[in-house]
């Protein structure tokens, strides 16, 4: 099912990854190891199960993977607002802008996939 043709969905999730990898370093460097480490693995996730999704065996297979992203992209939001109601943690306004941006991009796909 690989295409390679610019792919909105992947290049934006690629881009997410970067943005949460330089967010998890500011955490880091404050010393916020656990939620740094949960933003690394889930954050990153999303685009690693898009790309994964390009080579799907089948629909159902393309399906799953996206699924497996949008919970990624839920386990993400949910650290971000972890770190925006937490009184010492950084946070990032411009990351949970994103990742509106890629769930509603997520949900499009699933539905659009089931339906044809």
């Amino acid at each position: 099912m690989r295409n390679d043709k610019e792919n909105l969905i992947v290049k934006l999730t690629f881009e997410f990854a970067l943005d949460i990898i330089e967010f998890s370093e500011e955490l880091e460097a404050n010393r916020k190891f656990a939620i740094a480490k949960q933003l690394i693995r889930c954050g990153t996730s999303i685009g690693a199960n898009v790309r994964e999704a390009q080579n799907a065996e089948s629909k159902n297979d393309f399906i799953h993977k996206f699924k497996i992203a949008a919970k990624e992209a839920d386990e993400t939001e949910y650290f971000l607002l972890l770190c925006q109601f937490s009184k010492r943690y950084p946070f990032n306004e411009a990351l949970l802008d994103k990742l509106k941006v890629i769930n509603k991009i997520l949900s499009k796909i699933i539905a659009s996939s089931k339906g044809s």
